[in-house]
């Protein structure tokens, strides 16, 4: 016999089949929801990916322009850089026996005792640097660009000046400059060998110049020897400066002794020439210029 229903809140079959019949249809209502929520799950990721690279795109762009990028190496800023001599301006840049007064006039030719007592040879390597470069007008080494040589002779003693302006590589002239100033200190006294086997002593000290130009070297030097058969001594001086690239450069001496007075007038001068030449201005008038300027400007009115 089939069991009666009982009443409502008995036990009997009834309530075991209406829990199990909720149970399916939760189960089956949530099949589709995990499924939408897979779905979801899966098109979240790859728009997550999506954003990520994105995100990582424009982070990589904000790095780079980031203060802290900027701080990678870069070319050094654009240096100033000094204007260049042409063959007219140094020509218009040298001295003249006006500049230095009393009987200087147009060289005529190198003097005897150049050959006589600065044509040596010694094993100190910077001595011999010092010689050669004396004998040859070439203690600065080769310019770079234009350069223009002067010779200037005084009738009354026989001192010779050699004056000459060039345009220089800065790097190799400063390194000069420094080569000059430590000649004293390596050079201060040798002997050498000049052309005919005889002894030459060489004495070398530093000689002040005033403070022109950017950079300055200055030395005296004095030599022992022979010239034309009898025994002499030189006195030369030599003088450096420099202005920007440009430098000047001369040896005033004889076999009479050196006017160091004549050696600083013309660095003083010299100088003030090239610094105008250099600036683009005419150079300042020499001393014995003056007079007849004034009196063309007279005539002419």
């Amino acid at each position: 016999m089939t069991r009666p229903p009982g009443p409502p809140g008995s036990p009997g079959l009834l309530r075991p089949l209406r829990l199990s019949r909720p149970r399916r249809r939760t189960a089956l209502a949530f099949v589709p929801a995990l499924a939408v929520a897979a779905l979801l799950t899966t098109a979240g990721c790859s728009a997550g990916d999506g954003a990520g690279s994105g995100a990582a795109a424009e982070g990589d762009a904000a790095v780079a322009a980031s203060p802290v990028a900027e701080q990678a190496p870069s070319p050094s800023p654009s240096v100033t850089v000094a204007p260049t001599l042409t063959e007219a301006q140094v020509k218009s840049a040298l001295i003249s026996g006006k500049d230095l007064g009393g009987d200087w006039k147009p060289t005529q030719g190198g003097a005897t005792w150049r050959d006589a007592l600065l044509k040596g040879r010694t094993d100190n390597a910077d001595c011999q640097r010092l010689l050669d470069g004396l004998y040859a007008e070439d203690l600065l080494g080769e310019p770079a660009g234009a350069r223009a040589v002067r010779g200037l002779d005084d009738t009354d003693n026989g001192a010779q000046v050699r004056y000459q302006v060039g345009a220089y590589d800065r790097a190799a002239l400063d390194a000069s400059l420094a080569w000059l100033k430590a000649v004293p200190g390596k050079c201060g006294q040798f002997t050498a060998t000049d052309v005919k086997g005889g002894e030459l002593t060489v004495q070398v000290v530093a000689s002040p110049l005033p403070g022109v130009g950017e950079a300055r070297e200055s030395l005296r030097v004095r030599v022992y020897g022979e010239s034309a058969g009898a025994p002499a001594v030189l006195t030369l001086d030599f003088a450096a400066v420099r202005v920007g690239d440009s430098a000047l450069s001369l040896t005033n001496g004889g076999l009479d002794g050196t006017d160091a007075n004549s050696t600083r007038q013309a660095a003083q001068l010299g100088t003030q020439r090239l610094q105008d030449v250099l600036a683009g201005k005419k150079p300042t008038a020499r001393p014995g210029e003056r007079g007849g300027v004034t009196r063309r400007a007279d005539a002419e009115g």
